[in-house]
């Protein structure tokens, strides 16, 4: 039985298998999304040229630091590295602890005493 892919396209332009499906018909299934007969092996989430597990050009995305991810880490360590006007290196800034308030006390309840019939009647 041929095997059919839902291919969905990401925000970034990739390719991704979203669905896999074995029809017994001679035409492609009708669902939304590009379909096309994919080989033994495909499975869901893999991406069109992805390195990882490769089967038939459908593989799983690489691991890491994605290619923005990455420029910002080289930029952090090219801020940390160079020196700065005056000759010393700058240090990377941190934002300063959030102080928590005091508490508050409460105030003590004075307490209700019974007016005593005895000091007034002697």
């Amino acid at each position: 039985m041929p095997r059919y892919a839902t291919i969905v396209t990401a925000d970034d332009g990739a390719e991704i298998v979203s669905a896999i499906g074995e029809f017994e018909s001679a035409s492609l299934p009708h669902r939304s999304g590009r379909v096309e007969q994919v080989a033994p092996g495909v499975r869901i989430g893999m991406v069109r040229g992805g390195t990882v597990d490769a089967v038939a050009g459908f593989g799983f995305p690489p691991r890491g630091l994605g290619p923005s991810a990455a420029r910002a880490a080289v930029a952090t360590l090219k801020a940390m590295a160079a020196p700065a006007a005056d000759g010393e290196r700058a240090k990377p800034t941190r934002p300063k602890p959030r102080r928590k308030p005091a508490r508050k006390l409460r105030k003590a309840k004075a307490a209700k005493v019974a007016p005593s019939d005895a000091a007034a009647h002697g």
